[in-house]
């Protein structure tokens, strides 16, 4: 099974992007994020065409989450983080594909920090660490797939020292992410490439996708039961040198399931 995460900032202005690179990569899942678009504006109709079933959360011009599958319906399990239903933005969907639960999130960035939208990236986050622990003991193989909006270490980020003030590198987000990786997530990216930077977003400004000045925000965690059946992760780097593309390129990992 070939899983992906693809923020596409803005799922009706890149639609074509999006139906090319499905057309090339044939994701069995891919999570996507900032739709950037209600429910009713969703173009489900062109997904279907293409052969993916799919659920989604949207909302209006800005954040939104969606689920697809090939060739499949997606099981939607759940909406808006436990506790958070009632949050009018759109950042989490969770659905199960083949005996897979799939968490699909779109975590808040945080800027301007310090001030309300950081108070509400470290509320958020601690949320869904709660819920993801629940997740890491339902005892089912689950991936938990998005734009976290935090560059682990230093190591995902071309150069630390001009991003310092960024919400994306401060302390309490890198120690929210590590306390997430202590329940036992498996980062698939980084234990498969140990060593190598490699990054899956490149801001619009300063020509930093030309200078390859990247940052890996986009991650796919993996609970006991699924990374044992871990075999390949990457990116699909090329798909963000595209006209019109959006500032992420897809990130994937293939698992081994029993049956497939």
């Amino acid at each position: 099974m070939k899983i992906a995460t693809f923020n596409v900032n803005g799922v009706n202005g890149r639609l074509a992007r999006l139906l090319e690179w499905l057309e090339e990569a044939r994701p069995d899942v891919a999570c996507l994020q900032e739709l950037k678009s209600p429910d009713a504006s969703f173009p489900a109709g062109a997904i279907r065409d293409a052969g993916y079933g799919v659920v989604f959360h949207g909302q209006k011009s800005w954040n939104g989450v969606a689920i697809l599958a090939r060739g499949r319906e997606p099981i939607e399990t759940g909406r808006g983080l436990p506790g958070l239903e009632a949050d009018p933005q759109s950042r989490y969907l969770e659905a199960v594909v083949d005996g897979v639960v799939i968490g699909c999130l779109y975590l808040p960035n945080g800027n301007p920090q310090p001030g309300p939208k950081f108070d509400y990236k470290l509320a958020w986050f601690e949320r869904f660490n709660a819920h993801a622990r629940r997740l890491f003991d339902c005892g089912l193989p689950v991936v938990l797939a998005g734009d976290y909006n935090v560059v682990p270490t230093d190591l995902d980020i071309y150069n630390p020292a001009s991003w310092r003030d960024d919400a994306l590198l401060q302390p309490e987000s890198r120690e929210a992410f590590a306390a997430l990786l202590g329940q036992g997530w498996v980062d698939a990216l980084r234990t498969l490439h140990p060593h190598e930077r490699i990054y899956t977003f490149w801001d619009y400004w300063r020509n930093r996708w030309p200078r390859n000045a990247g940052l890996r925000i986009d991650h796919l965690l993996l609970n006991p039961q699924l990374a044992p059946l871990l075999r390949r992760a990457g990116i699909d780097r090329e798909v963000r040198g595209r006209p019109g593309a959006s500032d992420h390129a897809p990130t994937w990992i293939e698992v081994d399931l029993p049956g497939r």
